[in-house]
């Protein structure tokens, strides 16, 4: 939207948002591991098979929930927040919005709902720039047609802002991340490189070009979604984000129990982040990412130092990575095109083996 700030006041006075916060987007995220290890700990309280209709619960880490109301209709329920990754408040409410409603996407549902999640440093920030986070979420909601229709907030330490969004699919049409076939060939919808950006942002060393690209990605819906989950060479699906490009491709793989090899050459990059990360610009996350699961992960001797960087770049509000046969590469890619996604690109397949990841 060209005309974000034509009903903010000035924020001069407001601190950095970016300041407010330990962690921005989805680098904030508790790290694969961990969050592995605590679920591991939580007794269900009834088995998740006790309930026929409950088509995807939390056993492979998927996307979002999805619940079947009937032959016709199943119900898809997810939520996303996160503290800050840029300065700008609308932008921030956008950039969260459209994470959010990323989930429902990348189980091919379509978007009908959302409730706000909003925790804010009230006597911190001015009220006009809390304002300007929120409109910036109803903006995103508003073009993916839907709309915000409650929430909650609280007073918070640290700014939070997300969204806790339904979607609607036909049963037979929901795509998972633990269903690829040996065969299959990966087609990644979204550039990477986004926590570098966004590293770059927080050092002062992003310029206007860098943070427009880095817009441009984060608040673009993945609405190709909906239409990848009408084909049905497309065998799963995802979407790319805090755990980096590794750690979704691995949960593809172990989801599958096949080996998957990504093309490092292959992997479409923002504008100038290889640059950055070569002077070490990069998230904490990543490290963070490396430690949670390089271990199942084989990266060849020949790759650029930067490599595993951006391999574990964290992702807020990152591409739809697709499973695909052979045959279905060329609609999958159409689908992307048609809806502007110009960097779509196929990365790699699925092979035979251990649930590992090789990157070639």
């Amino acid at each position: 939207m060209n005309d974000r700030h034509d009903d903010h006041t000035d924020h001069m006075q407001a601190p950095r948002l970016t300041s407010l916060s330990h962690g921005g987007g989805c680098g904030c995220k508790i790290a694969p591991g961990v969050l592995a290890e605590l679920l591991a700990t939580q007794p269900a309280a009834m088995p998740v098979a006790a309930f026929a209709d409950l088509l995807v619960g939390r056993e492979t880490a998927d996307d979002a929930a999805v619940y079947r109301l009937n032959d016709e209709q199943a119900i898809v329920a997810t939520t996303d927040f996160f503290m800050p990754i840029v300065d700008d408040p609308f932008d921030f409410g956008r950039i969260a919005a459209t994470n959010a409603l990323s989930d429902l996407y990348a189980m091919g549902a379509r978007p009908i709902l959302a409730l706000a999640i909003v925790g804010m440093p009230i006597n911190v920030l001015p009220r006009e720039t809390i304002a300007a986070i929120l409109r910036g979420g109803e903006s995103v909601c508003a073009d993916a047609g839907i709309p915000i229709a409650g929430g909650h907030s609280i007073d918070s330490v640290e700014p939070i802002y997300g969204l806790a969004a339904l979607g609607v699919v036909h049963p037979a049409r929901v795509k998972r991340n633990s269903t690829a076939r040996e065969g299959d060939v990966l087609v990644l919808g979204k550039p990477l490189g986004v926590g570098v950006l966004s590293a770059a942002l927080k050092k002062g060393e992003l310029d206007e070009r860098g943070y427009a690209a880095m817009i441009e990605s984060t608040t673009r819906l993945n609405r190709p979604g909906i239409a990848l989950a009408e084909l049905p060479g497309v065998h799963a699906l995802t979407d790319v984000t805090g755990f980096g490009l590794l750690g979704h491709v691995l949960e593809l793989a172990r989801g599958a129990n096949l080996g998957i090899r990504l093309h490092y050459g292959a992997l479409p990059l923002l504008a100038g982040v290889e640059a950055l990360a070569a002077r070490g610009i990069v998230t904490g996350a990543s490290a963070r990412n490396w430690n949670s699961y390089g271990a199942d992960i084989d990266l060849n001797a020949q790759l650029p130092d930067v490599a595993r960087s951006l391999l574990t770049d964290p992702q807020t509000s990152g591409g739809l990575l697709a499973a695909c046969a052979p045959d279905a590469v060329e609609a999958v890619l159409a689908c992307f095109h048609a809806d502007g996604f110009a960097d779509a690109a196929v990365i790699g397949e699925v092979v035979g083996g251990q649930a590992r990841v090789s990157v070639v």
